[in-house]
């Protein structure tokens, strides 16, 4: 398949997800909608084919090469390594949306580390101790310790 076949396949499933992320993010957080919606983008998601470093390139606007580069350096996910480097397309998807962020934001140098530093806060961020005490935080329970 084309690397033109491949990318147009890709955006398209890509774009199909932003549609139903939209409609999700439309509805309450409580709407049992909502939680269903993300739950069909993750499959959606999961299911999605290994994505060549080129084509993420064309996705991304990156070059192949700078691709790679952050595949090694872990910011996009590596799904298998022989007989050649495919990424994983939930990370990819991840990804593109921190760089489209960026790139709207102005942002153009130095994608790497704060592409980095976006996804490592919202690993954080995902996390349930983080969010009960951030909520206890919040509700001003606690105490403040010196």
């Amino acid at each position: 398949m084309s690397v033109a076949t491949e990318a147009a396949q890709i955006r398209d499933l890509f774009d199909q997800i932003e549609e139903i992320e939209e409609v999700a993010s439309s509805l309450s957080e409580d709407d049992e909608r909502r939680r269903k919606l993300h739950g069909v983008v993750a499959k959606a998601l999961r299911k999605a084919p290994p994505v060549r470093p080129v084509v993420a390139g064309e996705l991304l606007e990156l070059t192949e090469k700078t691709v790679k580069a952050w595949a090694r350096e872990g910011v996009l996910a590596i799904h298998s390594q022989e007989p050649r480097m495919l990424l994983d397309a939930v990370r990819l998807h991840q990804v593109l949306h921190v760089v489209s962020d960026l790139r709207r934001a102005g942002k153009s140098r130095a994608l790497l580390d704060e592409v980095h530093r976006r996804l490592s806060d919202a690993a954080l961020l995902d996390r349930d101790d983080l969010a009960t005490s951030l909520a206890q935080l919040h509700r001003g329970e606690g105490r403040v310790v010196r």
